[in-house]
């Protein structure tokens, strides 16, 4: 038979006033709202990877020190200045301690409260401190989570509550410091009778009238931070009856206490006395102004598209080349400085822009390497799909993938701590702060009015401002590559932010698209042919004509409009990939604003009557050709003596070679074979498309969704449920059969799911810990409980064997 316990208490401190417990960090993150909850995971969303089981969990990942050093990083140098007040001020190791009310820190703060309806900055920061979580309300007062006592060592450049430096002194040392500042004192320790006398303000005044100038100086060099000082034998013995130097004379009175051999510390008491009970000499609630110069909007969105276009036609173009002739992977896996500058002329452009866009396609998964032992880099199928989207989201692809990377391509070239030079595309470009700064420094320009091109020193301070825990040499320069790589790919336009930029910074890539499309050239289904065997294309040209004419024109210039230039090899290539002479006079008929030259006209003619004259087999290979007099020119050239030739009939000639050399001989002779089949027709050869499989290691990291932060929070409530919900347990047969066990354990279950009843069970999950969970019993079945579980919102399969316990919920907590 099944007995059952009476019901125990859970420990959940919900109602602290009615349990007459204090109450705790855990607590107030239990009584926050779904709303509220979701905000801070949004806002720190290294909380929720992975979801904490219940509250005990979050409030320890979110108090740990990792976490609130990133926490940290978000806050602005105002708000950073209010946590460090409510630290210093709200120490419980200060005998008297000054007090966090707002009105408390404002005075701290040299503010006067907002009153009425505007907008008072001191209450935005404490609502950003207590939506990140660190700082939370306790019995009528702010505190400050524990570890930032840790974090924050010397918070407003303040030293130690006088407390701490003093009880780390021998006894026998504070003994005499209270015996010579208060004789009297009913305290229970030397240390509590000297730091509760230099708790108050009019003793503190009375010893510091005692001291010489001399002293005073040494005062007010600590006053405002830092507040150690370094002296030789800090320690010694002082009284006040031998006390000689003005240091001896501050350290008799407690107003200088040692905290090592060769250092001194003011005491945090007399730091806020010293300063007049003012925190902060500079504390400013904005960031400085921008300084820089205001140019046209229209004209900076016209440099910015413009600019974007030329990243999407150099990209194109040299993905194309690739494809026909790609480049070699080295071994350490990036690419050679000789590759680099090729790809820099083809792209038209520098090494490092052309450094930028080789590691922007590969975060795009446009460029990757094949899985040959030599390797190269190639197109990957993704390039495919790309290139036929419109001009405005190849772009948005581009801006997304640079966004995200943590690569950063002006490390080309420099030497990493190994001496080992640093290649494209390569190991060793990482820098983990990238996308936040790159960020950031979008979002800042997107502070300024449109058409500002701010100052990159206005900028910087903006940014040190706004995150100052981030300031660091290599914090600058990676802002300052952001601005380079920023105008180089068109997200910004003559130093200012591009109209289409704006909304990305708040994920509205429709709008984003809709802007740029406007601002983009136009594709062109048209080109100009001369009479100099050369085509014009006045700008950007639709897909299929652009393809086509790559094909059977190359390249001669490029710019504001491109020049194609068609010659015999041009023209041959377009006829071995399957092209007819009048396939390719009608399409430069329908594309050509202007008449067809005759002399285009006979190039193609000439060039298609001599193309697959001659048709080469194997024999060890021969040559076909329905022009005798053809095959008799070809035996009698003295230059094809190395060929052994022998002709079998009129229209037939054998030869000595293999097929591939043969053709590739006669070409250089100028003949131009065309291969031929066993039937007889001739093999043309299509150039050769070979694709790579997209690079997943420089994909980023993806911020949670709004969806699954939703998620996060319910599966958060359960859990928490789960650990303190009041429950009855269920004694289960310990000193019986495995079977009994089971049994009683199936009984219970069956029952609960007969009544549709939930029920707590404790479990060992297959990564071996032991967890709580709330289920609905559904069924059982093979040795497995299938169950709703509140922490998953679905249905699971529970093992009977890893149940480790079983509970029911007590009257009011069973509703399902």
């Amino acid at each position: 038979m099944t007995h059952y316990a009476r019901p125990e208490p859970t420990g959940d401190p919900a109602d602290d006033a009615a349990t007459g417990r204090p109450p705790t960090f855990t607590a107030w993150l239990r009584s926050r709202s779904d709303d509220e909850l979701t905000a801070l995971l949004r806002a720190r969303p290294d909380l929720a990877r992975p979801v904490p089981t219940d509250m005990g969990a979050l409030a320890h990942r979110a108090t740990s020190r990792n976490a609130v050093l990133r926490a940290l990083e978000r806050l602005d140098r105002f708000t950073l200045q209010v946590l460090e007040s409510v630290v210093a001020l709200g120490d419980d190791r200060m005998s008297e301690p000054v007090g966090t009310l707002p009105v408390d820190l404002a005075r701290a703060l040299g503010m006067t409260p907002a009153r009425g309806t505007g907008r008072d900055p001191l209450d935005d920061a404490l609502r950003t401190l207590a939506s990140l979580a660190l700082v939370w309300p306790d019995r009528g007062r702010l505190r400050p989570v524990q570890i930032l006592r840790d974090l924050l060592p010397h918070p407003a450049r303040l030293g130690p509550p006088a407390r701490v430096p003093l009880a780390a002194l021998p006894h026998r040392t504070v003994e005499r410091l209270a015996a010579d500042l208060v004789p009297h004192s009913t305290a229970d320790s030397p240390v509590e009778a000297v730091a509760t006398a230099l708790s108050d303000p009019d003793r503190i005044r009375g010893l510091i009238g005692e001291v010489d100038a001399s002293a005073h100086r040494l005062l007010d060099g600590l006053a405002w931070g830092p507040p150690n000082g370094t002296v030789s034998d800090a320690r010694r013995e002082i009284t006040l009856a031998t006390a000689s130097s003005p240091v001896e004379t501050l350290i008799a009175r407690g107003l200088l206490v040692p905290v090592g051999d060769d250092t001194l510390t003011l005491p945090r008491e007399v730091g806020l006395y010293l300063r007049s009970d003012v925190l902060f000499r500079d504390v400013s609630t904005a960031p400085p102004p921008f300084e820089g110069r205001a140019r046209d909007p229209e004209a900076v969105e016209r440099a910015a598209a413009g600019q974007a276009f030329v990243v999407l036609r150099a990209i194109e173009e040299l993905l194309e080349q690739w494809s026909r002739e790609p480049a070699a992977v080295l071994r350490n896996g990036g690419l050679g400085v000789r590759d680099l500058r090729r790809a820099a002329r083809t792209m038209e452009t520098d090494d490092a822009t052309a450094a930028l866009y080789l590691e922007t396609a590969r975060a795009a998964g446009l460029l990757g390497t094949d899985d040959r032992l030599s390797g190269e880099w190639l197109p990957t199928r993704e390039f495919d799909l790309w290139r036929e989207s419109p001009a405005e989201r190849r772009w948005l692809r581009l801006a997304h993938a640079w966004a995200g990377s943590d690569r950063v391509a002006s490390l080309a070239g420099s030497r990493d701590s190994g001496g080992r030079v640093r290649n494209v595309l390569g190991p060793g470009m990482v820098r983990p702060a990238a996308p936040q700064v790159r960020r950031d420094v979008l979002i800042e320009l997107g502070e300024a009015e449109p058409g500002t091109s701010p100052d990159p020193a206005s900028l910087i301070a903006r940014l040190d401002w706004r995150h100052p825990r981030r300031r660091s040499p290599v914090h600058t320069e990676l802002v300052e590559t952001a601005l380079t790589e920023a105008a180089a790919l068109g997200l910004t336009g003559a130093g200012a932010l591009a109209e289409h930029t704006r909304p990305l910074l708040v994920d509205d890539e429709e709008s984003a698209a809709e802007i740029l499309a406007t601002g983009l050239p136009r594709p062109l289904d048209h080109v100009l042919v001369q009479g100099d065997l050369t085509a014009v294309a006045p700008g950007p040209l639709v897909n299929g004509l652009a393809r086509e004419l790559a094909l059977t024109a190359d390249v001669e210039s490029t710019g504001g409009a491109t020049v194609y230039r068609f010659t015999e090899d041009s023209i041959r290539r377009a006829l071995d990939a399957g092209r007819g002479t009048t396939d390719i006079i009608g399409m430069l008929e329908r594309h050509s604003r202007t008449p067809l030259p005759q002399a285009l006209r006979y190039l193609v003619s000439d060039v298609g009557r001599k193309h697959g004259r001659l048709r080469a087999g194997s024999a060890s290979s021969y040559l076909r050709c329905d022009e005798p007099s053809l095959l008799a020119e070809l035996v009698g050239d003295r230059r094809a003596a190395d060929l052994e030739l022998v002709a079998l009939a009129p229209t037939v000639v054998v030869s000595g070679l293999n097929r591939a050399a043969l053709m590739e001989r006669l070409d250089r002779l100028g003949y131009h074979p065309v291969a031929e089949s066993g039937d007889g027709a001739m093999s043309l050869s299509r150039p050769e498309v070979r694709r790579a499989e997209p690079d997943t290691d420089v994909e980023s990291s993806a911020a949670p969704t709004p969806a699954g932060i939703r998620a996060a929070v319910r599966a958060l409530r359960a859990g928490d449920e789960a650990a303190t919900v009041a429950r009855v347990p269920v004694l289960l047969p310990e000193d019986g059969t495995a079977g009994a066990r089971v049994n009683a354990l199936v009984e219970v279950l069956e029952r609960a799911a007969d009544d549709e009843r939930r029920v707590w069970i404790g479990y060992t999950d297959t990564d071996g810990r032991q967890v709580g969970r709330i289920v609905a019993p559904e069924r059982i079945d093979g040795g497995f409980l299938i169950a709703y579980d509140t922490t998953r919102d679905a249905v699971q399969r529970f093992a009977l064997h890893r149940v480790t316990g079983l509970a029911e919920l007590a009257a009011g907590d069973d509703d399902a």
